[in-house]
């Protein structure tokens, strides 16, 4: 039995950016800074998410740098072969599954936190 179960609180290091497919698919990207529990002085850990179908557009609608969000979903390694030099190369990426928007009252209308999960596949 095997378990890849990614939680994360932390900053949107920049505001979405969102795909659309003729499929109807939709899929958001989005960096996420997340700090160390150990040491505030220490510079944030970077994360790169991939957001799809309805919780990418919520993510798309409501999420803007600096805003503070609340992820679940798997690591996953993504490689492939530089066009340049030919070798291969790889990236770990968090796919989401689920979406929280954290904050104030001032960060979000309803002062409330808001949780989406993504029901279909991708």
């Amino acid at each position: 039995m095997g378990l890849n179960v990614i939680n994360l609180v932390g900053r949107a290091g920049a505001d979405p950016q969102v795909r659309y497919f003729d499929s109807g698919k939709v899929l958001c990207e989005l960096s996420l800074a997340v700090g160390r529990r150990s040491s505030k002085t220490d510079p944030p850990d970077w994360f790169k998410l991939k957001i799809w179908n309805k919780t990418a557009e919520i993510a798309a609608n409501f999420v803007r740098k600096g805003g503070l969000i609340g992820i679940q979903g798997e690591l996953v390694i993504e490689t492939w072969t530089d066009r340049n030099t030919g070798a291969n190369r790889s990236s770990p990426v968090i796919v989401v599954d689920k979406l929280e928007l954290l904050g104030s009252k001032r960060d979000n209308d309803s002062g409330s936190i808001n949780s989406y999960q993504e029901a279909d596949e991708f």
